[in-house]
């Protein structure tokens, strides 16, 4: 079964200094029949004005995944990490029992977007961790490339949950096969472009901004089919 949630049925968050586009309830978007995809709670499209961000703030018991666009994004947090996060980074933060971090967009002129991705714990109440990598964009190339992962993804990231978190550009009529298994969940978000999945349930198109959320036994095959440029999409496998 697949469900497509086009970009215009996402939640619209424009504050002054953020633009936001939730998939699932968050902050003042409260939807009881839209609160997550298995232990997919969060999965939001943010794009950072220049020299603003999140001041300092707590969470605890969340697998908190975020993945740079475009620009750049500056974190800090109580552990004593920081960094300068450029486009193709991806974090890992473990919450478990507590952290403090902030997230701000250190340029005088350009706006940064970045995916955050927030997933329940496979066991709660682990002490915090964190961690960032960048994947140049040669690896994503007509390939799903694991960034982060609870099974031991070579390469990836490690992640609190029995998950994996892919990043991929497809060219223009180049293909990929994903097996999904009955038990497991895939939610899919196109990032730019257009790409076309194919499986049982028929043939869906999406376009920037699109999800699908599947279930059950769904054999795909994932297409870019953008007139201009690459597809770029993120495809999460959950529990």
């Amino acid at each position: 079964m697949i469900k497509v949630v086009t970009s215009a049925e996402r939640h619209t968050s424009n504050r002054e200094w953020i633009h936001s586009e939730f998939s699932f309830s968050f902050a003042d978007y409260d939807d009881p029949s839209n609160a997550h995809f298995g232990v997919l709670l969060a999965h939001n499209d943010n794009e950072l004005k220049p020299e603003q961000g999140m001041h300092e703030h707590p969470h605890h018991d969340l697998e908190i995944v975020t993945y740079v666009v475009s620009g750049v994004l500056k974190h800090q947090d109580d552990l004593g990490n920081h960094a300068d996060l450029q486009a193709g980074s991806v974090q890992m933060m473990s919450a478990g029992t507590g952290i403090n971090h902030s997230e701000t967009n250190p340029s005088s002129g350009t706006n940064v977007r970045f995916l955050q991705i927030w997933l329940l714990p496979e066991q709660p109440g682990m002490p915090p961790k964190w961690d960032a990598r960048f994947f140049p964009p040669e690896l994503k190339l007509n390939h799903l490339l694991p960034v982060a992962s609870g099974s031991g993804a070579q390469g990836a990231l490690q992640l609190g949950q029995d998950a994996t978190i892919y990043l991929s550009v497809l060219q223009t009529n180049r293909e990929l096969r994903y097996p999904q298994q009955e038990e497991r969940r895939t939610h899919i978000y196109v990032i730019s472009g257009n790409l076309e999945i194919t499986c049982s349930d028929g043939v869906f198109q999406l376009q920037e901004g699109d999800a699908a959320r599947i279930r059950k036994n769904c054999d795909m095959t994932l297409k870019g089919i953008s007139s201009e440029g690459n597809a770029e999409f993120i495809l999460i496998d959950l529990p």
